[in-house]
């Protein structure tokens, strides 16, 4: 949640998150810097449970509370030092941590960032088929790891230049879906392309625009992009294009490609 109010944020205000009393809705309140009597601007977020039939073909998919993505027995040795780990809970702490028996320093085990852009040109949308594994010959929006040194934005940017050769200019926030399991949170930008020079790069088979009636969801690499684009087409419908925040519950097991396992438990919207 506090990277969704991150993104909303203006950067010259400050912030105050809010919850209304005997409500579930929450408030952000924004605060410009520059003067004592300006506005106040105020973002409503208003969660909802998305059912399993909230998205055609999503599973319900058990509950897991206390589930942590990745197996810490794995970590041997120390990435500081190379001294070998003992596999404890630290004092203060309630998850089994990798700590080295030598320096005594503790491997946390963080989520990672993937960035992209869905890239929006006179009714369609930029699609890449992957060349890589997972999803091998699946669609998926141009998308990647955030690198250290670089903007969320920046990423997204860099990675749908180097899946599709497309030069594009980010417009705003869509989606933050955080992916537990996983590990990982997915930010998409909507963008719109500079020109129409596109071509796929090393990672993409193919690179298309597709018409919103055409888009290929039975050959969808994730169901991270599964859900981004089903609320795009469900915004257009509404005739408002909004933020939204999700966690996607994907069903212990399941691989990557397999789109319908998971379920989209919490949403958040202006």
């Amino acid at each position: 949640m506090l990277k969704a109010v991150q993104i909303l944020c203006c950067s010259s205000g400050l912030t105050r998150l809010t919850k209304t009393r005997n409500s579930s809705t929450v408030k952000l309140s924004t605060f410009s810097s520059s003067s004592s009597s300006s506005p106040r601007k105020t973002l409503c977020f208003n969660p909802t449970r998305m059912s399993s039939s909230s998205l055609p073909g999503s599973d319900p998919v058990p509950k897991s509370p206390t589930f942590v993505s990745g197996d810490v027995r794995k970590i041997k040795f120390c990435q500081w030092c190379g001294g070998p780990t003992k596999h404890e809970i630290p004092d203060g702490e309630e998850k089994l941590r990798a700590i080295c028996t030598r320096c005594g320093k503790i491997a946390y085990q963080n989520p990672k960032m993937v960035v992209g852009c869905l890239v929006e040109h006179e009714g369609k949308v930029l699609l890449c088929k992957r060349n890589i594994q997972p999803s091998h010959g699946l669609w998926t929006l141009p998308a990647g790891y955030l690198e250290v040194g670089e903007s969320a934005a920046e990423g997204a940017m860099r990675e749908t230049w180097e899946e599709a050769g497309a030069s594009v200019e980010v417009v705003s926030p869509f989606a933050q879906l955080d992916i537990p399991l996983i590990g990982q949170t997915y930010v998409i930008f909507l963008a719109k392309l500079k020109n129409l020079d596109f071509a796929p790069g090393p990672e993409s088979l193919e690179c298309c625009l597709f018409a919103l009636d055409e888009i290929p969801f039975d050959s969808l690499a994730f169901s991270s992009i599964y859900v981004t684009l089903n609320l795009y087409l469900e915004d257009l419908r509404k005739g408002e294009v909004k933020f939204h925040y999700g966690t996607i519950n994907k069903r212990p097991g399941s691989s990557p490609s397999d789109i319908q396992a998971f379920s989209l438990d919490y949403h958040l919207q202006p």
